[in-house]
């Protein structure tokens, strides 16, 4: 690392460090260890609000937010399932297993990659490599969990997913019991040849800075060396913590000190001065204290959301929001003022969402069509959608962001702003913004995804079904979408969502986007509920249909 992210890095490692050592507290009674980790986070809470703590730990990491700008919000999620991790752990496959790694580490390393940010060397993270980057988090969670496997044991921890476990029959049993046996060899040969598979990601720092590669490289070499230990230790891995010797650590911390001066001598890093205010740090909320977020303003005419059944409800709308710049031009305007009003029109519907309780709501806010415009309305676009997100009007309300669309051309400064706001965790709607998004493009990239996992021979090619290519895409967990709403007379779809929106019921209404309110989205809603949706199968017979009656007598 650089020296001045050192500090910096120090505390966020405390801290983390800190929280887990309060959950494992083996001494302690699990609710006594839960009311620990919510008191310290609350504390958190309180003294990044007064700009300094009498605690140790929270003062270097107080001092870090404040001075970095580190938003800690996003740290919510880390806290909240180290709280939860408190209680016994059980992983049914590694599906469920990759969730606990994203949600335990991914916050943490966010606030790492936001310092390198600040300080003027980006460590950027190109989308089309995103696979490459969960693997090797994922790898790095479970060389770690292999290393501790003796002290989680004298806890009754087992850290590791259950259909790993049963791939080799005798031995969870065998492990629980302390005893090395040909299965638990077999399981331990086969997780570290795995996770040495997935810390080997040399795709994963390309255009990177070079000093972030060297950190990144340097980290992988030493996870590799901590897996020769684990291999190395034998039966004696269920009785004592592997290391890596000395020597070894000296072979590989030599070379790389030395690259590191050499990338970070080259290169002018950004070191904040004063303090910032403790006003613009964004607190952490502890997973008990939602109440912080402010319900969306109401709609100034009173109207209130109509009540649809749950069951009739989508549960995932897409929109395409056309025509920002006919309804300029119709108004004597230039076109980019069209853009500016179609802003506040997203804020609108992004409330009546909120309002009727939508939980996924989808926008197509620039495509990788629209590099065809004039330049100067393309700089208005990405313009205006980067000031909207640094200036945060949702930031306050139950709304996780995210982003779907590829990097290239995009500039640097609206990339890191999509990626500050992913970075905050909330629970309530799902808000998605497509940006540089093509639906042809995201089929593509996710077709050489899964060309790439079946030469890896992480899937066979034979048995590749629709359930695979949707763990490919950029967002796996994102449902399928219910309803298509388009504005601005025009009735396609444009390319959007084409895997999601293939059963999507449609819906076009002839207005401008900036003319849009939230009763429109709750009109598309309630027609979206009148509809019978059957998926292939047969109309249902109308109410009092006797045609498949018994025949009378």
């Amino acid at each position: 690392m650089p020296t001045a992210l050192r500090p910096a890095c120090w505390a966020l490692w405390a801290a983390a460090s800190v929280l887990d050592d309060l959950a494992d507290q083996r001494d302690v009674a699990p609710a006594d260890r839960a009311a620990r980790v919510e008191a310290w986070t609350q504390a958190l809470q309180h003294d990044l609000a007064m700009g300094t703590s009498a605690d140790p730990v929270r003062h270097a990491l107080v001092d870090t937010a404040l001075r970095w700008g580190l938003d800690l919000s996003s740290l919510q999620g880390a806290m909240t399932t180290t709280h939860d991790d408190i209680g016994s752990r059980h992983f049914a496959d590694w599906t469920q297993w990759r969730a606990w790694c994203s949600e335990e580490i991914v916050p943490w390393v966010d606030q790492v990659r936001h310092l390198f940010e600040q300080a003027g060397a980006p460590m950027t993270l190109r989308l089309d490599r995103r696979k490459d980057y969960e693997q090797f988090v994922d790898g790095t969670q479970l060389t770690d969990i292999l290393t501790d496997l003796s002290e989680d044991l004298l806890q009754e921890d087992l850290l590791l997913p259950q259909e790993a476990l049963d791939a080799f029959p005798g031995a969870e049993e065998d492990l629980r019991r302390g005893r090395w046996s040909p299965a638990t060899a077999a399981l331990i040969a086969e997780l570290t040849a795995l996770a040495r598979h997935w810390v080997t990601r040399p795709a994963m720092t390309k255009g990177m800075h070079p000093g972030a590669v060297n950190v990144l490289d340097t980290a992988a070499c030493l996870l590799r060396a901590q897996l020769d230990a684990v291999n190395a230790a034998g039966s004696t891995l269920l009785r004592r913590t592997p290391r890596v010797s000395v020597v070894t650590r000296t072979r590989i911390f030599a070379p790389a000190r030395l690259r590191a001066a050499m990338a970070w001598s080259l290169t002018p890093l950004t070191v904040p001065g004063p303090r910032r205010p403790a006003a613009a740090a964004h607190v952490p909320r502890p997973a008990t204290d939602m109440a912080a977020l402010r319900p969306p303003p109401p709609y100034p005419g009173g109207a209130r959301p109509p009540q649809i059944p749950a069951d009739q409800m989508p549960a995932h709308v897409a929109v395409i929001m056309d025509g920002n710049g006919r309804w300029a031009q119709q108004r004597g305007l230039p076109r980019p003022e069209g853009h500016h009003a179609g802003t506040a029109a997203v804020h609108e519907i992004v409330c009546g969402a909120l309002d009727i309780g939508l939980r996924h709501l989808t926008v197509y806010a620039f495509s990788t069509e629209n590099w065809k415009r004039d330049t100067d309305e393309i700089t208005t676009i990405l313009e205006a959608i980067r000031r909207d997100l640094d200036e945060g009007p949702l930031r306050d309300l139950d709304v996780r962001q995210r982003w779907l669309g590829h990097p290239d051309k995009l500039p640097a400064e609206l990339v890191q702003a999509l990626q500050r706001a992913e970075r905050r965790t909330r629970t309530g709607l799902t808000l998605t913004m497509c940006i540089n998004y093509g639906g042809r493009d995201e089929i593509t990239r996710t077709a050489a995804a899964l060309a790439q996992a079946a030469r890896a021979g992480e899937i066979d090619p034979r048995l590749i079904g629709e359930d695979d290519f949707a763990r490919h895409l950029p967002h796996p967990d994102m449902p399928d979408v219910d309803l298509l709403w388009r504005t601005g007379k025009e009735q396609r779809t444009s390319n959007f969502l084409p895997w999601h929106a293939t059963y999507a019921e449609l819906h076009f209404t002839p207005g401008y986007w900036p003319d849009v309110d939230r009763r429109d989205l709750w009109q598309a809603i309630t027609e979206y509920s009148r509809r019978q949706r059957r998926h292939g199968a047969a109309p249902l017979p109308p109410a009092g249909d006797d045609a498949f009656a018994s025949p009378s007598r």
